[in-house]
């Protein structure tokens, strides 16, 4: 199955660290910037790098963006720009466009013009911080839908000495452990008879009720 590919206009940290990311996940990506440094660093790290004003009349035209199946408006400092950029985009037919945003106005404009999906990148994460920091026990966690997470949480203090076996975390918790993290060490496959130590790391996918209920019982005792 062919991997998508993916243009990025705009190499600030957001789009520079999207485009190298991909980059390094062996996907075809495309960056457009109009400064020769970002274009310079990034260059050897994905497929194609071309350094072009999307303000200037007739660059976004000379663009060939119409092969790439997602398309990342990344820049926002002249929003102008970055409403014809997700238009053009569109206009492209590319599949799917996704555009940053630093207002709500903003957002919904992008969306008039045909962005498939906003996003604002500062405010989801400091969203997400500050879900980390009141759910204590979460490391990190990335949502499903919005009913469903998976997070990848420290070994809860009342789990410690105890296997998943003795735990029936789905029986009980409504939760589904996914893998088992010892410090650089990730297992899929858990010994469901290993016991678990207070160093050590889950990742876990369940509804968030359930989720929630799990941190807030910390307390609990077998």
């Amino acid at each position: 199955m062919r991997k998508r590919s993916y243009v990025v206009f705009g190499l600030g940290s957001f789009g520079y660290s999207l485009a190298e990311t991909l980059g390094d996940a062996g996907y075809e990506v495309m960056v457009v910037d109009k400064d020769s440094d970002p274009i310079q660093s990034i260059s050897p790290k994905i497929t194609y790098a071309v350094r072009a004003d999307v303000t200037d009349p007739g660059v976004l035209e000379s663009l060939d963006i119409s092969q790439f199946d997602v398309a990342v408006i990344a820049f926002t400092q002249n929003m102008d720009a970055s409403i014809m950029a997700t238009l053009y985009a569109k206009e492209c037919k590319i599949p799917k466009v996704v555009a940053k945003a630093v207002t709500a106005l903003h957002g919904t404009i992008l969306r008039k013009v045909g962005a498939d999906e906003v996003v604002f990148p500062e405010r989801d994460m400091g969203v997400r911080v500050a879900q980390n920091l009141v759910a204590g026990g979460m490391v990190d966690f990335l949502e499903l839908s919005d009913e469903y997470r998976l997070t990848e949480m420290h070994v809860p203090a009342r789990w410690v000495g105890h296997s998943l076996n003795d735990l029936d975390a789905r029986g009980r918790y409504n939760i589904n452990v996914i893998a088992l993290k010892d410090g650089e060490e990730v297992s899929m496959n858990i010994d469901p008879n290993q016991i678990l130590q207070e160093h050590q790391f889950l990742v876990v996918m369940g509804d968030n009720e359930s989720l929630d209920r799990l941190l807030d019982q910390e307390g609990e005792r077998f």
